[in-house]
């Protein structure tokens, strides 16, 4: 199996897949999204669902799980965007947006709310996969940043819970700044604990007694 028959992937198209006959712009952009489903079936893709853009956008794609969002729009660009990332703000997956809208105004908006791929006129079958690819690269690379930056938030919030643990031992049992320290250390190991744990029983016993 490819990797791209792997990628689970979820369509939102335009509300007219079957477009009234005798509206030559439903009929146009009914035709737009049949040609980048195809594209993506001849790329070896797997659709799971093709999706309309409304209030149960959210839980179906709770439901469904994709790996990526292919957000097919035209003109209503905007509202078809804050319709998807409102849906994945929970759980965030690579967006991928196809328009033939040259307005690329809110462009920035878009990558800034978590889209991966902003394709302007880009529906070329030879030009499906590398898009897909480089969106898939990119997520995966903000998704690490992301991770990091966290790690390192509840790195630097362990550090000041350490350190005020610190110095409520040093203060009320005369320690100094390493005595403490291998206090909190040896009660850790002691009790099987993170450092960190032991530091914010100690504060929250000492807000108790307080």
């Amino acid at each position: 199996m490819t990797p791209s028959q792997s990628l689970r992937i979820v369509v939102i198209a335009p509300d007219s897949l079957v477009p009234d006959s005798t509206d030559e712009h439903e009929v146009e952009q009914a035709e737009r999204s049949r040609l980048l489903r195809i594209s993506l079936l001849e790329n070896g893709y797997n659709i799971i669902a093709v999706l309309p853009t409304d209030t149960f956008l959210g839980e179906r794609i709770a439901q469904l799980q994709p790996d990526m969002i292919v957000v097919d729009a035209e003109s209503a660009a905007r509202d078809a965007l804050e319709h998807v990332v409102m849906a994945t703000r929970d759980a965030r997956r690579p967006i991928v947006l196809f328009t033939n809208d040259e307005d690329t105004t809110h462009v920035k908006d878009a990558v800034a709310a978590g889209v991966s791929a902003y394709i302007v006129a880009g529906l070329a079958p030879d030009r499906i996969r590398p898009i897909l690819d480089v969106a898939m690269a990119r997520f995966q690379h903000e998704q690490q940043l992301r991770r990091e930056l966290a790690d390192a938030r509840s790195e630097l919030q362990e550090r000041k819970v350490i350190d005020r643990a610190k110095g409520l031992l040093m203060q009320r049992q005369g320690l100094s700044e390493k005595e403490a320290y291998e206090k909190l250390r040896k009660t850790a190991m002691d009790r099987g604990l993170k450092l960190g744990d032991v530091a914010q029983r100690i504060l929250d016993v000492a807000d108790l007694l307080a």
